[in-house]
């Protein structure tokens, strides 16, 4: 499996025999590539895309620790991440020396190579200390949402054999819940840690407290040792556990700030949530990389939102569609002086072009609005617009290839062509938690990631994004698996059948709305099964499009629920 881009590019010619006529047709295919590199166009002659940029050396051998403490040196002075509500920061050289701490006192209480850690935390400044002393240890760093429900976190915490779990005060009720559902044979959890204080829980600051001479030596294999687990649904179905490396983590970092390069004067908004790994890599890694501070907020509330913008005045700030339709349309945006606002990076959905070009009319000192498109898959990030194209998002990120393939026929389309968006690069996960089956399924034997939205390259490179193949729902940028919402109605005892889709929302971008079959017999009510979602299932995944009762759910021979038939017959 072709995952890693060497230095200069990949070649897309398939070579898995020695015989002479498959070297042969390689270096045919070779000297293709180097004639399509040397005519400067980004589209070559298989209809592979590549970076409008030089692609950079990423080095293969540096644990991800390591290579984020020679920043900690380099902008030792420097603040790096600050809290905006407590105003407490780190310098760069505390942020290294904490997280050396913290590693030390894990070790201390044994936990070893491999081990998973579940994190289950907002935004706040001891969130990057754990992640760099989890690296240091070789630790698996596995985040969860913390408005997830007690159930949901049972089942992550389950799958992910965590042998920790980290919460905030506020969290540690849901914990408490969801560990006295975990049958005694499934748990591997051995300490409780809070960031703050609660009864039963050891306080993170035993850890800070640590004296660091137990710090680590940890053999680190970066191609191949997972460094973060997040939980993403791909493309169907239940969350899976998403094994980034050392590597692929660090690769985007420096993918991402090749586009987005952060310098010392820079001050970036914090905002999004560190649990997605939006927040975790592009927002809170990525931007550190160059020196420059990231200022935490723990949730959005508009009054704190724009003060924050105006006090620290953020310089980047990486938004998603919700936050960029609120800035161009709120009148009181216009009380607050934005003027040190300099670049807006949207992502984790598509951006209107409507929405970006009032975004631009009402903040007009001089603003860039760009978009990002990623996956947790691809550590995220795979383009980034720096053209500054409304609409558009962007080329593909350096050391990264992509093709636009036909739906059917999987062939590669030229610039224009509709089909499915497939990348190639080290950002690639190393694969599905615990299922094979899947990796296998969305990464193809030359190393493609089939990334199951439908969309066209212009003919000078740029991405546009038009659909999906996969079923996910994007409320707020956030992933809802239709599937889930599905098994739980199901379990309704009204309920005989049901699917669910994404209704169009300027301001959110879907709404989940369950088309539900009722029970011969059944008086259910759109307001009870609302209820009864909200009950079971975090605030992201309940049902804002609401619920409609239907006679048939149209399907496959094979039982496949026919989304494209509903949407048609319903939306």
């Amino acid at each position: 499996m072709y995952r890693h881009l060497p230095k200069v590019f990949i070649c897309s010619a398939p070579s898995r025999s020695h015989s002479f006529r498959r070297v042969r047709s390689r270096l045919s295919a070779c000297v293709a590539c180097l004639r399509w590199l040397s005519t400067g166009s980004l589209i070559g002659p298989d209809n592979i895309v590549r970076s409008h940029l030089p692609d950079i050396n990423l080095p293969t051998n540096v644990p991800f620790h390591q290579f984020m403490f020679e920043k900690c040196d380099q902008y030792k002075s420097l603040v790096a991440v600050e809290d905006y509500l407590s105003g407490q920061k780190y310098s760069f050289g505390h942020l290294k020396e904490k997280s050396m701490r913290v590693a030390s006192a894990l070790h201390r209480l044994g936990y070893c190579k491999g081990d998973a850690m579940a994190v289950y935390s907002c935004n706040q400044i001891d969130y990057t200390v754990l992640l760099l002393a989890c690296a240091a240890n070789g630790l698996w760093f596995s985040a969860i949402n913390p408005s997830s429900t007690p159930d949901e976190l049972r089942r992550h915490i389950v799958h992910s054999g965590s042998k920790a779990v980290f919460a905030t005060p506020n969290c540690v009720a849901s914990v408490s819940k969801a560990l006295k559902l975990v049958k005694p044979q499934e748990s591997q959890v051995k300490d409780l840690f809070v960031f703050g204080s609660a009864e039963g829980f050891r306080p993170f600051q035993t850890l800070l407290d640590d004296d660091g001479r137990k710090f680590p030596d940890v053999d680190i294999n970066p191609l191949d040792d997972v460094f973060i687990l997040p939980y993403s649904s791909g493309t169907t179905g239940l969350p899976k556990g998403v094994m980034l490396t050392h590597y692929n983590c660090m690769a985007n970092c420096l993918q991402i700030a090749s586009s987005i390069p952060t310098t010392p004067d820079d001050r970036a908004l914090g905002l999004l949530p560190m649990f997605h790994i939006y927040g975790m890599v592009v927002v809170q890694l990525s931007v550190i990389l160059g020196g420059a501070s990231v200022v935490y907020l723990p949730k959005f509330v508009p009054e704190t939102f724009l003060q924050c913008l105006q006090d620290k005045h953020i310089s980047l700030a990486h938004l998603v569609p919700p936050l960029v339709l609120f800035l161009s349309k709120m009148p009181s945006v216009s009380q607050y002086n934005l003027k040190s606002l300099k670049r807006v990076i949207c992502g984790a959905a598509p951006l209107g072009v409507e929405v970006t070009l009032e975004l631009l009319k009402k903040l007009d000192h001089g603003i860039t609005v760009n978009q990002a498109t990623g996956m947790p898959e691809l550590s995220p990030v795979f383009t980034i617009d720096t053209t500054s194209t409304p609409g558009s998002a962007g080329h593909f990120v350096v050391n990264t290839l992509g093709k636009i393939v036909d739906t059917d026929t999987h062939e590669p389309l030229g610039a224009g062509g509709v089909g499915e968006i497939c990348v190639k690069g080290p950002q690639i996960m190393k694969g599905y938690f615990k299922d094979k089956q899947t990796t296998d399924s969305i990464i193809d034997p030359d190393g493609w990631i089939h990334t199951g939205d439908i969309g066209h390259v212009s003919p000078d490179g740029l991405l546009y994004i038009q659909d999906r193949l996969k079923e996910l729902i994007k409320y707020k940028g956030f992933a809802v698996a239709p599937a889930e919402l599905e098994a739980l109605l199901l379990g309704h005892p009204d309920v005989q059948d049901v699917a669910v889709l994404g209704v169009p929302s300027e301001e959110c971008g879907e709404l989940p709305k369950a088309f539900v079959v009722k029970k011969p017999g059944s008086k259910v009510q759109e307001h009870e099964l609302v209820k009864y979602i909200e009950d079971r299932t975090a605030y992201i995944n309940r049902l804002r499009g609401g619920v409609q009762f239907i006679e048939d759910i149209p399907k496959s021979p094979s039982g496949k629920i026919l989304r494209r038939v509903l949407r048609q017959t319903f939306l």
